[in-house]
Parts: structure tokens; C-alpha cells; sequence
């Protein structure tokens, strides 16, 4: 079995000292006293050229600042529950989904896996695939074969209907391009102990990150947030469920009607058990492996769909249910309901220094050195309490790093988040799409917005020299030297930013197109490093 770095072995983030923590709450308010010094400095009257694109200059900057303050925020609660043993004899149910085209021979390594997991349960397969292999494969592994076809909801209303036939008092819900290690319902059952816990969370990880760029850069941005960023929010009880890997109880999923349904069911079900009241947990702990998008067609195609549903919560769960929820739930919700917004975002960051160079509408007066002076802290500050906190991540010797291309990828991504921001704002629906299970080679559409972005760049600054060489004035050249080339530094940042997604496109067309699941041997994963094992080994 391929065992790169460890993937096949029980991972847990480690516990937070006293002193560490005391280290983190120090560079935070190193940093908050390096955002008062800029935000001093930017908003002086004589920094502003045009008020109305001022102000669209200062919402475009300070929200991604305020973003990373509200994670600087969580990161003061940043809490990892102490592991408790399960009662025996509660009845378990595993449910797992299939859908027409996935391959079967993924569904034979899941519930394989499944198979072997130490705890009683009973494994229930989901199966709308109209193709009797699926329900050999279950009786093959010992699972349960529910045909369910046709059922409004997708993945969700299969989950749902599946209650109905089923009376297992919890149900983890799991992926089927996720493989489980043999003590994942020990990790998790325990905490079901507190009657008041509604669903408890653990890492998603994947072990076919190594197989391209694209599926590099997709696990890169998922690290922090299933580290640091669950566990500070699992200190204010708002960690949230992510739609694999989560388990429930019934009671939990019963008292909100049933799991929620839409593109982005995993956080309308959170939100709702959330605002009747139940708690959450957040165990940082890698108990299984999944799949990420390996070609660039496919990660937009998951993005699009997540950014359309994130903003269906944002526009109408969160409105609805603020009411109930706590105000730190409320922030983490409208946190992560937002974070799609950046699409928007990132198309009036590439416009500004257009808008001046074909138009000359100007937004401020600032002096680029001095502009860099103040901003340098506040970067430094944010890079620092990033690479701090991946003391806390579930894999830090796989995980740790920069991520620059989860950063190169998610600026690619910016035309997709934006088309589901309007589709979002307009009400309009796209079907959902379950994300690839295989590479799809072939270079991908969504790569035009990225070349077209290229062209305008080297259009505008062609006709800028020809412009300032050929009629412009000598006076003028000494008067607008300062604004013009800050103004093409701005526009070339984010030029630079696209060929990260260009090259993801241009690499996706030749990927091998192979079955990543082969070749694991699900005997052979490692989970005699749980905290758990070791304390009954002791005993």
C-alpha cells in the first residue's frame, strides 16, 4: 500500500498549552496594533482622490482584513475536547451514497473499509445507480443495499428517506470516496456521552492530494480550516458540519425534519441543529481519506456549486435563524457564508486600476512607498499567526507550508465564485453535480476569464507606453508618473496571480486518468497511535 508521509495512520492535532496560547494572543495583538497604525493612515482626507471609488477601494481592502480578524478572533477559543470512550451497544448506522457514473470499484474499497471498523454498526448503502453490481458489492461487504430512486434532494433526500427505513440512534454520514479507519466510530461515539451534543465533526483529509497541481492546491486550502480554524470554533461551540465524515444523532437531525437539502446541505443541516439548540464538537482528528479534484475543470465545477449554495445559506438560513443562534455563531456563519464573496470582490480589485488607466478615475492619493510602509506589518503579521497556528494542524508534517497554490487556485476561481454570487442574488438554481471521482484531462472553459484578464493587462500597458511616448508632454510624464506606475504595479499583481490558474488548465490535459483507491489495502492502516488504543492498551 502506497503510504506517503504517513496518509494510513491515525493523526490528531496536538493539545494547546498555556504558553502557546499566550505566544498566539501576543502576535494578535501584535497585529491588531499594526491594523490600527494603517487603518490610521489610510483614511487621512488627504489620501482620498474621489470619494465614491474611494470607498469602493476601502471595502475591497479592508474586507479581507477584517476576514482575517474574525480568524484571529476564533483562534483565542482554539480548543481540542479531550477524547472520551464510547458507551458500548449503541446502535450505529453508516450511510453512504451512490450516484449514477460513479465507478464501483471505489464503493468496493469503501465499504471494505467500512467492513472492518471496530465498533458495531450497521453500513447502509444508498444506492440510485439503477446497476444490480452495487447491491452485490453491499451483500459482499456485509452492508445493507436500499435502492432509493428518484428522491427530490440528491444526496440529502436519499439520507432522508433512508431515516424513515432505518432506527439506529446515530448516523455517521460518509462519502463514498472516502476510506475510514477501523477505530472512527471509537473517536467519535463518546462524546454523544453530553445528551446535549446534536452532531460531532472530524478532519477531512485526502491521500491523492500528490496526484496533480489542481489536487495539491485543493487540499492546500482545506488544512487550516480543518485545524485551527474548526478548533477555535469548536471553543464557541459554532464548529460546523461538513457533508462527509460527520456523525449524527438521530434526535439531532429529527427535531430539524430531517437532514437539510440543497447545494450546500452539510451547512443548512448545521445551521438548523445549531439554532434548536444543540451543541457541537470539533475533534481534530484524521480517521479517514478522501478525494480532491485532480483537473481544473472539475475543482471549478465543485466551487461553482459550493459557492451557490453557501450563498443560499447566507441569503436564507442565516436571516431566518439568527435569532437563535448565539453571537459568535452568527459571526461564523456569516464568516463562512461570505468567504464566496471574494469572487466579487476580486473582479473590483482587477477593475480599480483599469477604471484609472482607461478612464482616469482615480481613487486615492497615496504615496506607494508609504502605502507599503504601513501595509508591510499587517502582511507580516498575517503571514506569522498563519504559519503559528499550523501548530495545530492534523498533519502538520504533510500540511505545513505557505499553500501557495491553494492561494494561486482560489484567485483562479474568482470568475466561478462570482457567477455564484448572481446566480445566488437572482435566485437561480444549478443542478448538483457530484464532484469527480477520476481526473478529467482536457484543458477547461473556465480558464478563459484568466487568459482574457491576461490580454486586457498587456493591451493596457502597450497602449500606456504608447501614450506616454508619443503624446504625452514632458511636464505631464513628471505630474502622472507616480499615479500611472502604481496604478500598472496594481493591475500587475493580479495579472502575476493568473498564471497559477493557466498552468493548473494547461497541466489538467494530460493528467493520467487513474483509479487513486487502488492499491490501498484497508488491512493494513495504522490506528495504534490513538489516544484511546493507548489507554486501553494501559488499562
Amino acid at each position: 500500500m502506497q503510504n506517503k508521509e504517513g496518509l494510513w495512520e491515525f493523526r490528531s492535532a496536538r493539545s494547546i498549552s498555556w504558553l502557546q496560547k499566550t505566544g498566539l494572543m501576543t502576535m494578535i495583538c501584535v497585529g491588531i496594533f499594526s491594523i490600527s497604525n494603517l487603518f490610521d493612515w489610510w483614511f487621512r482626507a488627504e489620501n482620498i482622490a474621489s470619494l465614491p471609488f474611494f470607498l469602493l477601494l476601502t471595502a475591497i481592502f479592508w474586507w479581507g482584513i477584517i476576514r482575517m480578524v474574525f480568524l484571529w478572533i476564533s483562534y483565542l477559543k482554539i480548543r481540542k475536547p479531550t477524547p472520551i470512550k464510547a458507551e458500548e451497544g449503541l446502535k450505529v448506522a453508516i450511510f453512504t451514497t451512490s450516484s449514477p457514473g460513479e465507478p464501483l470499484s471505489m464503493f468496493e474499497k469503501t465499504l471494505e473499509a467500512c467492513s472492518n471498523i471496530h465498533y458495531p454498526h450497521t453500513t447502509y448503502l444508498l444506492d440510485d445507480t439503477r446497476d444490480p453490481r452495487f447491491k452485490e458489492v453491499a451483500k459482499k461487504y456485509g452492508a445493507v443495499w436500499l435502492e432509493l430512486l428518484d428522491y427530490p434532494g440528491a444526496k440529502a433526500g436519499k439520507i432522508n428517506e433512508a431515516l424513515k427505513r432505518t432506527d439506529e440512534d446515530f448516523i455517521l454520514v460518509l462519502d463514498p470516496d472516502h476510506i475510514p479507519f477501523p477505530n472512527f466510530l471509537d473517536e467519535v461515539l463518546g462524546y454523544f456521552r453530553d445528551a446535549k451534543v446534536g452532531f460531532v465533526q472530524v478532519a477531512q483529509a485526502y491521500y491523492n492530494q500528490y496526484r496533480s497541481f489542481v489536487a495539491k492546491g485543493a487540499a492546500e486550502q482545506t488544512y487550516g480550516f480543518y485545524g485551527p480554524t474548526q478548533m477555535g470554533m469548536n471553543g464557541y461551540n459554532c464548529s460546523v458540519a461538513i457533508g462527509a465524515n460527520c456523525t449524527f444523532r438521530r434526535e439531532a437531525l429529527e427535531s430539524i425534519g430531517g437532514h437539510g437539502i440543497g447545494l450546500a446541505e452539510d451547512l443548512i443541516t448545521s445551521i438548523r441543529i445549531h439554532a434548536k439548540g444543540w451543541k457541537s464538537v470539533y475533534t481534530p482528528i484524521i480517521v479517514s481519506r478522501g478525494l480532491v479534484p485532480e483537473d481544473f475543470g472539475s475543482f471549478c465545477k465543485q466551487q461553482l456549486k459550493w459557492a451557490r449554495g453557501v450563498h443560499e445559506m447566507l441569503f436564507s438560513e442565516l436571516p431566518k435563524l439568527w435569532k437563535k443562534l448565539s453571537f459568535f455563531q452568527i459571526l461564523s456563519y456569516f464568516s463562512i457564508g461570505s468567504y464566496y464573496a471574494t469572487g466579487v470582490m476580486t473582479f473590483l480589485f482587477i477593475l480599480i486600476p483599469y477604471l484609472f488607466l482607461w478612464l482616469n478615475w482615480l481613487p486615492a492619493h497615496m504615496n506607494f512607498a508609504e502605502f507599503v510602509l504601513n501595509w508591510l506589518p499587517v502582511a507580516l503579521s498575517g503571514v506569522s499567526i498563519y504559519l503559528y497556528v499550523q501548530l495545530w494542524l492534523c498533519h502538520p508534517q504533510q500540511e505545513s507550508g505557505l499553500h501557495w497554490r491553494g492561494m494561486f487556485l482560489k484567485f483562479a476561481c474568482w470568475p466561478v465564485f462570482l457567477m455564484g454570487f448572481v446566480l445566488s442574488i437572482f435566485n437561480k438554481n444549478i443542478p448538483y453535480i457530484p464532484t469527480a471521482k477520476q481526473s478529467v484531462a482536457g484543458f477547461s472553459l473556465f480558464a478563459r476569464p484568466l487568459i482574457i484578464h491576461q490580454i486586457v493587462f498587456i493591451s493596457t500597458l502597450i497602449g500606456v507606453v504608447i501614450q506616454r511616448v508619443y503624446w504625452t508632454d514632458e511636464a505631464s510624464l513628471a505630474l502622472t508618473s507616480m499615479d500611472i506606475w502604481g496604478m500598472v504595479t496594481f493591475a500587475f499583481i493580479s495579472y502575476l496571480m493568473t498564471f497559477g490558474g493557466i498552468y493548473a488548465a494547461i497541466k489538467s490535459r494530460k493528467l493520467k486518468i487513474e483509479e487513486p483507491w487502488k492499491g490501498i489495502e484497508c488491512n493494513a492502516i495504522v490506528v495504534d497511535n490513538s489516544p484511546l488504543k493507548i489507554i486501553q492498551i494501559r488499562k
